[in-house]
């Protein structure tokens, strides 16, 4: 299986360098993508470059994921993730595109949006982050506890560690090259360190900050979530739908909470159909 995606640009944030890439035509209709953890924008590629065709899509790695700058000290908090993506809207030079999110990147996007004035056509939330459910597993709670013991684990254990962890969000299961490039970016000196940094920061307060003002999210909204979400239940769904105006829920039968992976098709028709509606 070789599924090249590469980044080909670079933006200099307020928090380290930012990878990004954009495909499609200039002068169609600008769709960004944002990612969740621990992943990258890698995991949007199937559905980027279905999108692609009449769309010009933007991905992204955020600060301290993918091929984005890690380093010690570095702020990775949705907060700052949120005023990331701000500088970059203005760097893209786009005003009102639509924005389709995954995971924490939902949060990272009504931060944006409700927080720091980004403007956005039309917006699409896929097993977002929540505050209102119990935030986090008690693996992700232990190892954001103590992220300086589990940056020490031998290279083998903790690749293991992000392997399993990593496999755990699929309802399906992940082709062994997919969960490669998946782990990948957590490996080594720089990336070790990083996936704990990214957890020891992440908490219920940057989610809340957000969904405390829901309610005045005034863009049509499209809540999408695998039936089999094993990491946030899917009964959060219909919580976060019923907290924004108007938004529509969608539910995906078969897929678990990275359901780009497990059921690209379906999830794509389903943002395609949000997409052309006017």
């Amino acid at each position: 299986m070789n599924d090249t995606w590469t980044l080909d640009r670079t933006f200099e944030s307020s928090t380290g360098t930012v990878r990004w890439a954009a495909l499609g035509d200039p002068a169609s209709p600008p769709v960004v993508l944002l990612h969740g953890t621990p992943w990258s924008s890698y995991t949007w590629r199937n559905v980027a470059r279905a999108l692609s065709a009449e769309h010009r899509v933007y991905v992204w790695d955020m600060p301290g994921y993918g091929a984005s700058a890690k380093y010690e000290g570095q702020d990775v908090t949705l907060g700052a993730q949120a005023r990331v993506f701000t500088e970059l809207l203005a760097h893209w030079g786009l005003e009102r595109p639509a924005v389709l999110a995954h995971d924490f990147g939902g949060t990272v996007a009504m931060r944006a949006h409700l927080l720091h004035g980004a403007a956005y056509e039309r917006l699409a939330l896929v097993d977002v982050v929540v505050a209102f459910d119990s935030w986090g597993s008690p693996t992700y709670k232990l190892m954001g506890a103590h992220p300086d013991i589990f940056s020490r684990l031998p290279p083998a254990l903790h690749r293991a560690l992000v392997r399993e962890y990593i496999s755990s969000a699929s309802a399906r299961g992940l082709h062994r090259d997919v969960l490669d490039q998946l782990t990948r970016p957590w490996l080594g000196e720089e990336g070790q360190p990083a996936f704990f940094r990214q957890i020891a920061q992440n908490d219920q307060r940057w989610t809340r900050e957000a969904e405390e003002r829901y309610g005045e999210t005034a863009v049509p909204v499209l809540v999408c979530w695998g039936s089999d979400d094993a990491w946030i239940a899917s009964d959060n769904a219909r919580e976060v739908a019923a907290r924004i105006p108007g938004a529509r829920l969608r539910m995906i039968e078969g897929a678990g909470h990275l359901v780009q992976e497990d059921t690209p098709a379906e999830l794509t028709a389903a943002l395609v159909r949000f997409l052309s509606e006017k």
